[in-house]
């Protein structure tokens, strides 16, 4: 009987769940990780990294995007995910990422982002095999380090060019592994998954280890696609936003909601860990977008979101979060 806490190699590396942060476009930093980690998660991935950001040593991009706190490594190894389509430009930034210490390198073919997919990176990559290969060998070349991708079924509905795709990355790049968002990339996080597709390529790409990714919002769905789909883990990418105890949940370690208290003082938590990381002025700007992530989990006034999203001080955020440990819930 499979579980998602059975323990699992992905590229030779041993991962201690079957539970899996993902990477969170402009979110998945440190700390972020980090929380995924103290909450269970066996393996947590960066956000998406610039490959030339890293190649050409954008100062801010190496010092804040490639920072790997030590207590990470506590819970399970660590993963940078990079994006770009330049080969011998990955070659450069994944031997930079191996040097900061990363356990795994994966690459991004799926984003749909316009800004992205312009340059040819992300999910342009489905229509462009021959490049999807030559980049996933040049970050293992480059790096030693097992890749895994990160990709969807194709462009539009219908389209199985990523299908095509994840064989080759398997049968010519050898790559470690691969994570499928089963949606297509027109539908970005719109619709229902076809974890039923996913299944299919599990099948096929066996023995190497698929990871499905998308819908995955709550305890019983995440369990339910994991089961249908047979994929080797889960990857949690939203659904996490503001509620790292679902990872407890899917691994047994617990079964009711955080109380307020608890789900302040995880928020006091990765505001001080913002502070560290960005310096106050700017932690109060990028913290905006994570507090109605954790107000949504304890009926918070509309007046204190409105206020938060009015702050530039840190110091004024904590007065109004400690309030709300005195205020009854809105009703």
């Amino acid at each position: 009987m499979r579980s998602l806490v059975d323990s699992w190699t992905l590229g030779g590396i041993r991962i201690p769940n079957r539970v899996l942060l993902a990477p969170l476009a402009g979110i998945g930093n440190w700390f972020v990780r980090l929380q995924a980690k103290r909450h269970g998660a066996g393996l947590a991935f960066s956000e998406m990294v610039s490959s030339f950001a890293i190649h050409y040593r954008n100062e801010r991009t190496c010092r804040e995007m490639l920072r790997i706190h030590p207590e990470e490594r506590d819970g399970g190894p660590v993963a940078i995910q990079l994006f770009g389509h330049d080969p011998e430009v990955m070659r450069s930034a994944a031997g930079t990422v191996a040097a900061a210490g990363a356990d795994l390198i994966d690459l991004n073919m799926g984003c749909p982002v316009p800004k992205v997919c312009k340059t040819g990176a992300g999910a342009a990559l489905l229509g462009d095999p021959d490049r999807a290969v030559a980049l996933a060998r040049a970050a293992h070349e480059g790096s030693g380090l097992p890749v895994t991708v990160k990709l969807r079924p194709g462009r539009e509905p219908g389209d199985r060019a990523g299908v095509e795709l994840a064989k080759r990355l398997v049968e010519e790049a050898e790559v470690a592994g691969l994570t499928f968002h089963p949606r297509h990339a027109s539908q970005q996080h719109r619709g229902a998954p076809d974890y039923d597709l996913a299944r299919r390529l599990v099948e096929e790409l066996a023995p190497t280890p698929v990871i499905v990714s998308g819908g995955l919002r709550d305890a019983d769905g995440t369990r339910a696609a994991f089961e249908q789909s047979g994929a080797s883990a889960v990857m949690l990418a939203r659904g996490s936003l503001g509620n790292p105890w679902l990872f407890e949940r899917l691994l047994g370690e617990r079964g009711e909601d955080p109380s307020t208290d608890e789900v302040l003082d995880e928020l006091d938590w990765v505001v001080d860990c913002a502070a560290d990381h960005f310096g106050p002025e700017r932690a109060a700007r990028y913290l905006r977008k994570f507090y109605p992530w954790y107000l949504d989990r304890m009926g918070a006034p509309r007046s204190v979101y409105d206020a938060l999203q009015r702050s530039d001080s840190l110091d004024e955020a904590r007065a109004l979060l400690a309030g709300l440990r005195l205020a009854p819930a809105a009703a």
